[in-house]
């Protein structure tokens, strides 16, 4: 079978020490490379950050022959390819921003060896001259990364991934691989049989990512709120997530009059555009990029210390995949969500305008677990992992809000009894549903318009519930809702109605039970602490090494990142190396990076600690 090799374990680890500075595998890495060098079919699923790209990078160092990389971002593929060579691996990429004598130039270097790897767009792929091409070079196996682009049934379907599979007519001795951070049972079944993987070797590791705090705030979504926000962690990079193209140029400007340097990602800016404002956020010009999903996959900014979901996402699965942009090098990251329930409303309109009811169904399944996920009381990082199938059983993860901080569970049959029988009231009066906001102004026995020309002044229930604020009648309906004893129509501007469980529970006075009520303000809270530490450093230090390491960046034209990634740059602000054979023990040091630019980092250590 093309691809097969047998090499020697010393030899493995010696190259992921002299390429990629480690002395040890992540999890099932190592199987991983084991089974890419055995020649056999592969299909990983693997969290991000948690090294895909060298279950592949790896064997075709070992291996003679050229490692296709099939990638969907053109705008990643040179610092992908930069990062590389800055290792000292050759490799190269063929997109439509290279001119053809640059891509003459770079076949031709395929053809005498001079590459192990290429990068190259599904889209090429369409190509019949490029698929012509690389039948006459010596194409050891082919890696197609976000392989969940290729299913129908993943959050992020690309219709040139399907171009994919008629790869393997053309080249069938040559192995497949499959790579993706997130995918259902459903998808990766969806993968296996579009790509028609060939008896593949399986590997799907946890994924939970211990490094991200997980957060919903009932905060209401204002820029400034973001702000304030954004003002406590002044030093940290992030993605901010919105639901439209208006909302991201809107939020950018608002947070640049702050005086925090934000741009706008979407799909109406300008390819040109687009391309500039993501090549400033990922050489660190700008701390804040403010894009819609358009932005994010494949991004390779290892340092994003931050993603906030300005606006609901439409499905878990969207959401694990933002929010897995933070934190790529394993340093503690945060991750926020903005909720309140009028976007589920929104949302449904949305799901509306789809055209068969399939894609209905589908769809607002996928909000259902979304707006589940938003509401839960429980930990958060168990309820993400539920969604994929996979049991965290630890009581308390350390890393979300409602375990760093629990509620406490209060009883509120009074507070609901009174809440339910006004709903009801309301209806049997009126002869039709209103929203929740007016339920709490009959409560609050308010004075307006609606109250008086429906008469529900006249209700027993106005002015009850003097004794709670709005926001407190807001949590408990809420609450109300998640737990089934109030419904919403969002298809009927939000009305609200009491359930079957509802009713059972007003007749025979069923104890509520209800978690207090959340904070209604962030007030700018300082980053919490995460389930996982990277142990104390020396911030001066840390600094300087920023600093060095940004310089470095400008003068080779490439993200920070590509020299090293923050968790390095910590541990050598923690160990302090003085010496390049201490350097070198720093994981994430290898020898190449060592003979570039060791001197200057030991240098800089020496002069700041």
């Amino acid at each position: 079978m093309v691809g097969a090799m047998t090499v020697e374990a010393g030899v493995v680890s010696d190259a992921l020490k002299r390429y990629f500075g480690f002395d040890a595998f992540r999890p099932l890495q190592e199987a991983i490379v084991g089974d890419v060098l055995a020649g056999r079919d592969v299909f990983a699923l693997l969290p991000t950050g948690g090294g895909k790209s060298l279950c592949y990078q790896l064997p075709a160092l070992l291996t003679p022959g050229i490692t296709v990389v099939i990638s969907p971002l053109i705008a990643l593929m040179k610092d992908q390819v930069d990062a590389l060579t800055t290792a000292g691996i050759a490799a190269t990429y063929l997109n439509s921003s290279l001119e053809y004598d640059e891509v003459r130039e770079r076949i031709d270097g395929l053809r005498r060896g001079a590459y192990r790897l290429l990068y190259v767009a599904p889209e090429r792929l369409a190509m019949p001259s490029f698929a012509a091409e690389l039948a006459t070079l010596n194409v050891t196996r082919f890696a197609v990364d976000e392989a969940h682009c290729i299913s129908e049934w993943g959050h992020d379907f690309r219709p040139d991934y399907r171009r994919i599979s008629d790869l393997r007519e053309r080249f069938a001795g040559v192995p497949f691989l499959a790579f993706t951070a997130t995918a259902t049972d459903r998808v990766r079944a969806d993968i296996v049989e579009r790509l028609a993987l060939r008896n593949p070797a399986l590997h799907v590791g946890s994924f939970n990512r211990p490094n991200l705090t997980y957060r919903v705030t009932r905060q209401k979504r204002s820029p400034e709120a973001l702000i304030a926000w954004l003002e406590a962690r002044p030093d940290d990079a992030g993605i901010v997530y919105v639901g439209s193209r208006a909302a991201a140029d809107d939020l950018a400007s608002r947070l640049k009059k702050a005086g925090i340097a934000a741009l706008p990602y979407h799909a109406g800016l300008d390819a040109d555009k687009r391309s500039k404002h993501q090549e400033r956020f990922i050489r660190d010009k700008v701390r804040v990029i403010c894009a819609t999903v358009a932005f994010g996959m494949g991004i390779d900014k290892s340092n994003v210390r931050f993603v906030v979901h300005y606006d609901l996402p439409k499905s878990v699965e969207g959401y694990y995949q933002e929010t897995g942009r933070a934190g790529r090098d394993g340093v503690p990251a945060e991750c926020l969500l903005f909720f309140n329930h009028g976007d589920v409303a929104k949302f449904e309109r949305f799901i509306q305008e789809k055209e068969s009811e399939a894609e209905r169904a589908v769809a607002r399944e996928q909000l259902d677990r979304m707006t589940r996920y938003a509401y839960s009381n429980d930990c958060r990082r168990r309820d993400l992992l539920a969604y994929f199938g996979e049991a965290f059983t630890e009581l308390n993860c350390g890393g979300c809000d409602n375990c760093l901080e629990p509620r406490p569970a209060v009883d509120a049959t009074e507070a609901a009894q009174k809440l339910l029988s006004c709903i009801e009231r309301i209806r049997r009066s009126s002869g039709f549903g209103v929203g929740i906001a007016h339920v709490i102004d009959v409560l609050l026995g308010a004075e307006t318009d609606k109250i008086w020309r429906w008469n529900h002044e006249r209700l027993t229930t106005y002015g009850i519930g003097k004794d709670r604020s709005k926001p407190s009648w807001r949590a408990l309906a809420d609450e109300l809702v998640r737990l089934g004893y109030v419904a919403v129509d969002a298809m009927h501007f939000n009305t609200v109605s009491v359930t079957e469980t509802g009713r059972q529970a007003l007749t025979d006075r069923t104890p509520i039970v209800v978690r207090e009520s959340p904070p209604t303000t962030e007030r700018g809270r300082k980053r919490a602490p995460s389930a996982v530490a990277d142990g104390p450093y020396n911030a001066e230090v840390f600094r300087a090494l920023r600093d060095l390491r940004k310089e470095i960046a400008d003068e080779r034209d490439v993200p920070a990142y590509v020299v090293f990634s923050d968790a390095v740059l910590r541990a050598m602000a923690r160990e302090l190396p003085r010496s390049p054979a201490q350097l070198l023990k720093i994981s994430g040091v290898g020898e190449k990076k060592l003979a570039d630019f060791g001197a200057r980092f030991l240098s800089a250590i020496a002069e700041s600690a």
